[in-house]
């Protein structure tokens, strides 16, 4: 990664001490008991509801809108978080657009869903400030299960193997546990550190010990993993980023956008985050819409998302492309990065412009630059992994890879899309795989 120290127009306090904390605001301020209530009564209550079949952590999304609805919110976020332990989160980053409120038989109906994700945050957070720990550990199995990354699938996993009555190891790289939940999602998505609160909630189950700073291939082997504990799960996410394939792509100011966003999650005064007069991103994922309206949240004059191909192609969702939008971004679709222009440090960076086709059409775009972020995808890291499917860990339906006694899920794994509540969900399958194992109880 580039630094910004001697990069001119890379700064910190564009705007005023007190802007930052409206900026940075709550994305969606919770319901109130009464609008809880309010939207809860939109539900039809459908008997083969497809908002269930659309989330993939399979939660009764019925049962826990009817709990809300008769004035039962724990027993909500109990019907939650028995199904998805990280619900609360979900509930904050889930593209519910896309998931269970596009399926949502209102949405069909009227083009206006029932409000799910922001009823299953009143649910969870009435229940979690409460400092409510609904499950208990079942007896103790002499079981010992390695958990390798502390982000929603290894979380998910020691969760529930914890339950089960297995004692958990988890082991991360980072300096603290959260994954991408923690260093990856913008601020204005979690905040109050609600990211940390929700890990120290789902501790309280017992039995699992996290040990941070233990970097897979480096801290521990998978070798040794293995030696000591009965079974194994890989969650260790995908620590790499992709190299921009454009001449200069070395100059500072050119940044990796994970590491911005993560900056800026663990920077106890806004103020202090640099950021440019002129910023580009390249991608079209939610780590580049979370980059870019972000970097226009710090005050920076100019932001522009550029992307490969069209808008329909985008990862990130129709809402967050139209976030992006609503908060000055200009997004600007087929174009590639060729050069990046500077003494040194980035001062321009230019596009050729795609068709369909990825075929360059001659035109070009020079934009005016002094911060570029990279958000084109993540890669697996790790020595001794079992085999790979494409760039991924190779693993079963319930997440068994090719070595045995080693299970694995979420983004390092192959099969499922890179969402906090896929990997929730994968997290969760291996777990119980494991315990099945391990004890030869059915599951």
């Amino acid at each position: 990664m580039s630094s910004n120290a001697f990069t001119p127009g890379i700064v910190p306090a564009r705007l005023g001490g007190e802007d930052y904390a409206e900026q940075f605001s709550d994305l969606h301020p919770r319901l109130d008991p009464h609008e809880a209530l309010v939207a809860a009564d939109r539900c039809y209550f459908c008997h083969d509801a497809p908002c269930i079949t659309a989330c993939p952590t399979d939660i009764d999304i019925p049962l826990f809108i009817r709990q809300i609805a008769t004035g039962t919110p724990d027993a909500a976020a109990k019907t939650i978080l028995s199904q998805n332990i990280m619900g609360g989160m979900c509930a904050r980053v889930c593209p519910t657009e896309q998931l269970c409120e596009e399926a949502c038989v209102r949405e069909a109906a009227e083009g206006k869903p029932v409000l799910i994700g922001q009823l299953q945050r009143y649910a969870t957070d009435h229940l979690q400030e409460q400092g409510i720990h609904p499950f208990s550990r079942a007896a103790a199995t002499g079981k010992t299960v390695a958990v390798v990354g502390a982000g929603p699938a290894g979380l998910a996993c020691a969760h529930r193997l914890a339950m089960l009555g297995h004692d958990v190891t988890v082991y991360d790289a980072r300096p603290k546990p959260g994954g991408l939940n923690e260093f990856g999602i913008a601020t204005y998505k979690t905040v109050d550190g609600f990211a940390q609160a929700e890990v120290d909630w789902l501790l309280q189950i017992g039995g699992i010990e996290i040990k941070t700073g233990m970097a897979l291939g480096e801290a521990v082997r998978l070798e040794q993993l293995r030696a000591d504990h009965d079974a194994v799960f890989l969650g260790l996410g995908l620590g790499g980023v992709n190299a921009l394939q454009a001449e200069g792509a070395d100059k500072d100011g050119v940044l990796d956008a994970i590491d911005f966003i993560a900056d800026l999650r663990q920077a106890s005064d806004l103020a202090q985050v640099p950021v440019g007069r002129d910023v580009v991103v390249i991608g079209g994922g939610m780590t580049a819409i979370d980059a870019a309206v972000q970097a226009k949240l710090l005050g920076a004059l100019n932001v522009t998302l550029v992307y490969r191909r069209g808008r329909d192609r985008m990862n990130a969702s129709v809402f967050e492309q139209d976030l992006a939008a609503s908060k000055g971004v200009r997004i600007v679709t087929h174009a590639v990065p060729k050069s990046v222009i500077g003494n040194g440090a980035v001062r321009e960076i230019e596009f050729s412009y795609v068709d369909d086709d990825m075929a360059e059409t001659g035109d070009k775009l020079r934009l005016s630059a002094d911060q570029v972020f990279k958000a084109i995808g993540q890669t697996l890291e790790g020595d001794g992994l079992p085999e790979l499917e494409g760039r991924k860990i190779k693993v079963s339906d319930t997440g068994r890879t090719s070595v045995k006694g080693v299970w694995a899920g979420g983004d390092c794994a192959s099969g499922g899309d890179d969402l906090t509540v896929t990997a929730v969900a994968e997290g969760r399958d291996a777990a119980m795989d494991i315990h099945a194992a391990l004890t030869g109880a059915a599951v």
